[in-house]
Protein backbone atom coordinates (compact mmCIF):
# COMPACT_ATOMS: atom_id res chain seq x y z
CA UNK A 1 0.00 0.00 0.00
CA UNK A 2 2.93 2.39 0.96
CA UNK A 3 4.21 1.78 -2.60
CA UNK A 4 0.80 2.11 -4.49
CA UNK A 5 0.76 5.62 -2.46
CA UNK A 6 4.02 6.73 -3.47
CA UNK A 7 3.09 5.98 -6.61
CA UNK A 8 0.68 7.81 -6.86
CA UNK A 9 1.78 10.57 -5.37
CA UNK A 10 4.98 10.99 -8.53
CA UNK A 11 2.34 10.63 -11.28
CA UNK A 12 -0.28 13.12 -9.01
CA UNK A 13 2.96 16.07 -9.09
CA UNK A 14 3.49 15.38 -12.88
CA UNK A 15 -0.09 15.95 -13.15
CA UNK A 16 -0.96 18.77 -11.00
CA UNK A 17 2.00 21.03 -12.25
CA UNK A 18 0.70 20.84 -15.48
CA UNK A 19 -2.78 21.83 -14.68
CA UNK A 20 -0.63 24.88 -13.04
CA UNK A 21 1.39 25.19 -16.31
CA UNK A 22 -2.08 25.25 -18.59
CA UNK A 23 -3.45 27.59 -16.12
CA UNK A 24 -0.60 30.07 -16.24
CA UNK A 25 -0.28 29.96 -20.19
CA UNK A 26 -4.01 30.21 -20.46
CA UNK A 27 -4.25 33.15 -18.44
CA UNK A 28 -1.48 34.79 -21.02
CA UNK A 29 -3.55 33.96 -23.50
CA UNK A 30 -6.58 35.25 -21.83
CA UNK A 31 -7.11 38.07 -24.91
CA UNK A 32 -7.62 35.80 -27.54
CA UNK A 33 -9.68 33.41 -25.11
CA UNK A 34 -12.47 33.07 -27.93
CA UNK A 35 -10.63 31.83 -30.50
CA UNK A 36 -8.31 29.83 -28.06
CA UNK A 37 -11.87 27.83 -26.73
CA UNK A 38 -12.71 27.11 -31.03
CA UNK A 39 -9.20 25.24 -31.43
CA UNK A 40 -9.70 23.59 -28.22
CA UNK A 41 -13.24 22.91 -29.02
CA UNK A 42 -12.44 21.09 -32.04
CA UNK A 43 -9.20 19.52 -31.18
CA UNK A 44 -11.84 18.01 -28.27
CA UNK A 45 -13.62 16.44 -31.10
CA UNK A 46 -10.81 14.74 -33.10
CA UNK A 47 -9.99 13.25 -29.48
CA UNK A 48 -13.66 12.42 -29.45
CA UNK A 49 -13.19 10.73 -32.96
CA UNK A 50 -10.24 9.30 -31.40
CA UNK A 51 -11.85 7.38 -28.73
CA UNK A 52 -15.13 6.43 -30.80
CA UNK A 53 -13.12 4.88 -33.45
CA UNK A 54 -14.25 6.64 -36.15
CA UNK A 55 -10.74 8.50 -36.46
CA UNK A 56 -7.25 6.84 -34.94
CA UNK A 57 -4.32 8.89 -34.24
CA UNK A 58 -1.25 6.44 -34.15
CA UNK A 59 0.97 8.91 -31.79
CA UNK A 60 -1.58 8.00 -28.90
CA UNK A 61 -0.73 4.50 -29.30
CA UNK A 62 3.00 5.13 -28.96
CA UNK A 63 4.59 3.35 -26.35
CA UNK A 64 7.59 5.20 -24.73
CA UNK A 65 8.80 3.23 -21.84
CA UNK A 66 11.59 4.61 -19.57
CA UNK A 67 14.01 1.62 -19.59
CA UNK A 68 16.62 2.69 -17.39
CA UNK A 69 14.31 3.90 -14.47
CA UNK A 70 14.85 1.63 -11.87
CA UNK A 71 12.14 1.60 -9.12
CA UNK A 72 13.00 -1.36 -6.54
CA UNK A 73 10.96 -2.30 -4.13
CA UNK A 74 10.76 0.61 -2.06
CA UNK A 75 8.55 3.72 -1.60
CA UNK A 76 10.80 6.02 -2.98
CA UNK A 77 11.24 3.83 -6.21
CA UNK A 78 7.41 3.26 -6.52
CA UNK A 79 7.52 7.20 -6.30
CA UNK A 80 10.38 7.83 -8.94
CA UNK A 81 8.09 5.43 -11.24
CA UNK A 82 4.90 6.54 -10.83
CA UNK A 83 7.02 10.12 -11.98
CA UNK A 84 8.36 8.67 -14.94
CA UNK A 85 4.82 6.97 -15.63
CA UNK A 86 2.74 10.47 -15.88
CA UNK A 87 5.00 11.19 -18.53
CA UNK A 88 4.59 7.57 -20.73
CA UNK A 89 1.32 7.05 -20.00
CA UNK A 90 -0.42 9.03 -23.31
CA UNK A 91 -1.91 6.13 -25.05
CA UNK A 92 -4.66 5.58 -22.19
CA UNK A 93 -4.66 9.03 -20.81
CA UNK A 94 -4.16 11.58 -23.75
CA UNK A 95 -7.23 12.46 -24.81
CA UNK A 96 -8.97 13.20 -21.61
CA UNK A 97 -5.85 14.38 -20.20
CA UNK A 98 -5.60 17.03 -22.84
CA UNK A 99 -9.48 17.83 -22.30
CA UNK A 100 -8.77 19.04 -18.79
CA UNK A 101 -5.41 20.90 -19.74
CA UNK A 102 -7.73 22.82 -21.71
CA UNK A 103 -10.47 23.20 -19.26
CA UNK A 104 -7.28 24.04 -16.85
CA UNK A 105 -5.68 26.43 -19.33
CA UNK A 106 -9.14 28.53 -19.51
CA UNK A 107 -9.35 29.21 -15.66
CA UNK A 108 -9.21 32.22 -13.96
CA UNK A 109 -6.44 31.19 -11.04
CA UNK A 110 -4.29 28.65 -11.24
CA UNK A 111 -5.62 27.01 -8.15
CA UNK A 112 -8.35 26.14 -9.84
CA UNK A 113 -6.21 24.37 -12.89
CA UNK A 114 -4.41 23.16 -9.72
CA UNK A 115 -7.66 21.81 -8.65
CA UNK A 116 -8.90 20.48 -11.44
CA UNK A 117 -6.02 18.31 -12.22
CA UNK A 118 -5.70 17.18 -8.61
CA UNK A 119 -9.00 15.35 -8.78
CA UNK A 120 -7.93 14.00 -11.85
CA UNK A 121 -4.66 12.42 -10.51
CA UNK A 122 -7.74 11.27 -7.40
CA UNK A 123 -9.45 9.74 -10.60
CA UNK A 124 -6.70 7.79 -11.69
CA UNK A 125 -5.46 6.89 -7.86
CA UNK A 126 -9.00 5.33 -7.05
CA UNK A 127 -8.35 1.93 -9.16
CA UNK A 128 -4.40 1.57 -8.02
CA UNK A 129 -5.48 1.33 -4.69
CA UNK A 130 -7.97 -0.76 -5.22
CA UNK A 131 -5.53 -3.03 -7.16
CA UNK A 132 -3.23 -2.75 -3.98
CA UNK A 133 -5.88 -3.24 -1.48
CA UNK A 134 -6.80 -6.76 -3.64
CA UNK A 135 -5.29 -7.82 -6.50
CA UNK A 136 -6.49 -11.38 -6.83
CA UNK A 137 -11.00 -9.45 -6.71
CA UNK A 138 -9.67 -7.17 -9.03
CA UNK A 139 -8.34 -9.32 -11.74
CA UNK A 140 -11.09 -11.18 -11.57
CA UNK A 141 -13.48 -8.20 -11.52
CA UNK A 142 -11.11 -6.63 -15.09
CA UNK A 143 -11.54 -10.15 -16.48
CA UNK A 144 -15.58 -9.99 -16.68
CA UNK A 145 -15.80 -5.86 -17.28
CA UNK A 146 -12.80 -5.67 -19.95
CA UNK A 147 -15.78 -7.11 -22.37
CA UNK A 148 -17.37 -3.71 -22.16
CA UNK A 149 -13.98 -0.88 -22.22
CA UNK A 150 -14.82 -0.16 -25.60
CA UNK A 151 -18.16 1.07 -24.64
CA UNK A 152 -16.99 2.99 -22.61
CA UNK A 153 -14.28 4.79 -24.80
CA UNK A 154 -17.30 4.95 -27.77
CA UNK A 155 -18.78 6.90 -24.87
CA UNK A 156 -16.49 8.91 -23.77
CA UNK A 157 -15.74 9.94 -27.02
CA UNK A 158 -19.25 10.72 -27.68
CA UNK A 159 -18.92 13.19 -24.85
CA UNK A 160 -16.12 14.43 -25.54
CA UNK A 161 -17.28 15.42 -29.15
CA UNK A 162 -20.56 16.84 -27.46
CA UNK A 163 -18.30 19.28 -24.77
CA UNK A 164 -16.15 19.96 -28.41
CA UNK A 165 -19.05 21.26 -30.50
CA UNK A 166 -20.56 23.52 -27.37
CA UNK A 167 -16.69 25.39 -27.53
CA UNK A 168 -16.75 25.18 -31.28
CA UNK A 169 -19.84 27.51 -31.12
CA UNK A 170 -19.50 29.53 -27.65
CA UNK A 171 -22.04 27.74 -25.91
CA UNK A 172 -20.52 26.15 -23.01
CA UNK A 173 -22.05 28.14 -21.02
CA UNK A 174 -25.06 26.01 -21.54
CA UNK A 175 -23.97 23.51 -19.49
CA UNK A 176 -23.08 25.88 -16.70
CA UNK A 177 -26.52 26.58 -16.78
CA UNK A 178 -28.34 23.13 -16.79
CA UNK A 179 -25.89 22.21 -14.02
CA UNK A 180 -27.06 25.18 -11.77
CA UNK A 181 -30.51 24.16 -12.84
CA UNK A 182 -30.38 21.32 -11.40
CA UNK A 183 -28.39 22.41 -8.06
CA UNK A 184 -32.31 23.88 -7.72
CA UNK A 185 -33.65 21.11 -7.34
CA UNK A 186 -30.67 19.37 -5.28
CA UNK A 187 -30.83 21.71 -2.50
Amino acid sequence: MLNSIAFIIGFSIVFVMLGALSTEAGQLAARYKSTLARIAGVLIIVFGLHLTGFMRIKALYADKRLHGVKGGSTAWGAFVIGFAFAFGWTPCVGPILSVILGFAATQDSISKGILLLTIYSLGLAVPFLLTALGIGRFLKFYGRFRRHMHAIEVASGGLLIALGLLLVFGKFTLLARYFSSLNRFVL
